[in-house]
């Protein structure tokens, strides 16, 4: 059985930092590509950063802009990503994803994806 679990998330004010994790297993890890993912409320899930899998090749979304890091420890089947100079916009509830991609343009596709995570909420305030 597959598992995701996403911790990490939390409430913090505008300029500030977290670092989510997401811990996998019961799929072979180093195989698979990893994504986060956010939603808020009403709008579609897009894509905030994915690492490949067997390499450090990593994507970010265009609003990223160098705030976060997308990082792996196969070591441990987890996935984390570091959140710096974090604004009252990044609020959403923050999913980890799994999946198989072999085109790297389809980072950002939440369809590629075939395991999920039930996500962790990150608040920021102004």
């Amino acid at each position: 059985q597959v598992q995701l679990a996403e911790s990490g998330g939390d409430s913090v004010q505008s300029g500030g930092s977290l670092k989510l994790s997401c811990v996998v297993s019961g799929l072979p890890f180093g195989d698979y590509c990893l994504g986060w993912f956010r939603q808020t409320p009403g709008k579609a899930r897009e894509g905030v950063a994915h690492i490949f899998f067997g390499s450090d090749r990593t994507h970010y979304g265009d609003f990223v802009k160098g705030r976060f890091t997308i990082s792996r420890d196969n070591a441990k089947n987890t996935v984390y990503m570091q959140m710096n100079s974090l604004k009252p916009e990044d609020t959403a509830m923050y999913y980890c994803a799994a999946g198989t991609l072999t085109h790297e343009e389809h980072w950002g596709v939440p369809s590629f994806y075939g395991d999920w995570g039930q996500g962790t909420q990150v608040t920021v305030s102004s």
